[in-house]
């Protein structure tokens, strides 16, 4: 590719990038003065909102960490839980992520439901539950879940696309036929956050955040600037 082609793609890319826009409808009204005293009811209230509202995958979060150099390092994983422990979630110990949080036990999780213009975003120490309930946290899941999980290797590097047809279609076989099968590096983990911040985006960028802070056994609340 010549010069003025690359220049020509990049141009179009800035014209489509530049299009798009964010919040044409209309975004629900949030009064934080009316917000609860913990985070975790107007976080149920907000998730139970945004599936109302048609939210694609709700339940779909980013979560952060750092490698041993301290660089941070994210995806996108499954929101298992959120009660009085904490955000919980799963993953292989062997993963990259698995690994990070292993020498680095703090993490933030984000989510960001377009469809009411919100967005949540924690941080904190994370916990490792322990083999029982991450074993119960598995097999509440569905049969690909499970053939997923049982597949391992997460994080690897993979040699070809056949090795992983390979795998994965050895690993569907074993999950419906020992549907109670063990995958021995999966781990339940929850998050317990100091700080929870709570977005609601506004058409005319005038946008509500309400952030708690944990102080002892109570949360402290404060307004931030958008």
């Amino acid at each position: 590719m010549n010069d003025d082609q690359q220049e020509s793609r990049q141009d179009a890319f800035r014209t489509l990038l530049h299009a798009q826009r964010v919040w044409d409808a209309e975004l629900p009204a949030f009064d934080p003065a009316a917000a609860p005293d913990d985070p975790l009811p107007l976080f149920h209230r907000w998730f139970t909102e945004a599936v109302a509202a048609g939210q694609p995958e709700p339940h779909t979060m980013t979560l952060a960490t750092a490698d041993e150099r301290g660089r941070p390092d994210l995806r996108i994983l499954i929101l298992h839980d959120a009660d009085s422990r904490g955000w919980h979630f799963a993953s292989h110990a062997t993963s990259r992520k698995g690994r990070q949080l292993a020498a680095r036990p703090e993490a933030a999780l984000g989510f960001y439901w377009a469809a009411q213009g919100r967005a949540v975003r924690l941080r904190g120490r994370v916990l490792t539950a322990g083999a029982a309930e991450s074993s119960a946290d598995l097999h509440v899941r569905s049969t690909g879940a499970l053939a997923s999980a049982l597949v391992g290797r997460q994080s690897e590097v993979l040699g070809s696309e056949a090795e992983l047809a390979r795998a994965s279609q050895a690993a569907w076989e074993r999950a419906q036929r020992e549907p109670d099968a063990e995958a021995e590096s999966w781990t339940a983990y929850v998050l317990v956050p100091d700080e929870v911040e709570f977005f609601q985006g506004d058409a005319r960028r005038r946008h509500g955040r309400l952030r708690y802070r944990r102080e002892g056994d109570s949360w402290a609340r404060e307004l931030l600037w958008p």
